[in-house]
């Protein structure tokens, strides 16, 4: 089939400063798109081909991405949050393997029902976001699947991971205060200088999870289904074994 073009955009084409408002990019090839300083409106991508696309320095507001291929698409210094409207992003029912997101605002943003698998975001804001039935697992054969995923330096304040599979990933130097981590899966995760205090980990399992020099405060050990192997500095302990509820007193020298 051959690209398709609407509004000036087809698959490899490269555009600099247009602007789009509501347009409807239904089961439209823009592949390896490349676009720089664009305006995309509430436009929506039902359906969109934007495998391998490249964005730099664009701004979608009020945009809706539904059942959109954006795998290794890549999204630096992207603007998604309408602050007039205070409304972020959706990407619903979406394939977003191996995408790459860097320095963009993706303040309430929801990835429902989304293929997540070797995501990576770096530097990102991502307040509020929502991850509800997405997915960072993918099946290698029968029997064999694997999970990936990089947060680098994201804030995930307020953001709701609950019962996400983030096991072995990466969420270091990541702002995760009151971010809802009930029942999710961190075995053997890097948070590494991450923010956790207030966060909500009831029936989380850390095992193996490195926390050395993440924020602790609060953490209370007793929610968690499991954290056998956590790994902690051991200035941690004390904040650890003081939301226990125990005393924790250092002898006089």
């Amino acid at each position: 089939m051959g690209a398709v073009f609407l509004s000036g955009l087809e698959a490899g084409a490269l555009v600099r400063g247009q602007a789009f408002q509501s347009e409807r990019f239904d089961d439209a090839d823009l592949a390896e798109l490349v676009a720089s300083d664009c305006v995309f409106e509430d436009v929506t991508f039902a359906g969109t081909s934007l495998e391998a696309a490249r964005f730099k320095a664009c701004r979608f507001l009020r945009c809706r991405f539904s059942h959109a291929n954006l795998r290794e698409a890549v999204f630096d210094d992207c603007q998604f949050y309408d602050a007039g409207a205070k409304t972020g992003p959706v990407f619903a029912f979406s394939r977003l393997e191996e995408a790459r997101l860097a320095r963009c605002d993706l303040t309430h943003a929801r990835f429902e029902g989304c293929e997540l698998y070797d995501l990576a975001m770096e530097d990102c804001q991502l307040l509020g976001a929502a991850f509800p039935r997405s997915t960072f697992a993918k099946a290698f054969g029968r029997k064999v699947e694997r999970v990936a995923a990089s947060f680098t330096g994201c804030n995930l304040e307020l953001a709701d991971l609950a019962g996400a599979r983030l096991a072995g990933c990466r969420l270091s130097h990541c702002r995760l205060r009151e971010a809802d981590l009930s029942g999710a899966d961190l075995t053997g995760a890097d948070l590494t200088r991450a923010d956790l205090f207030q966060a909500i980990v009831d029936e989380a399992r850390l095992d193996d999870a490195d926390l050395r020099r993440a924020e602790v405060s609060g953490l209370d050990l007793r929610r968690l289904a499991s954290y056998r192997g956590l790994i902690i500095d051991p200035d941690q302990q004390f904040r650890l074994l003081d939301a226990l509820g125990l005393d924790v007193r250092v002898p006089p020298p």
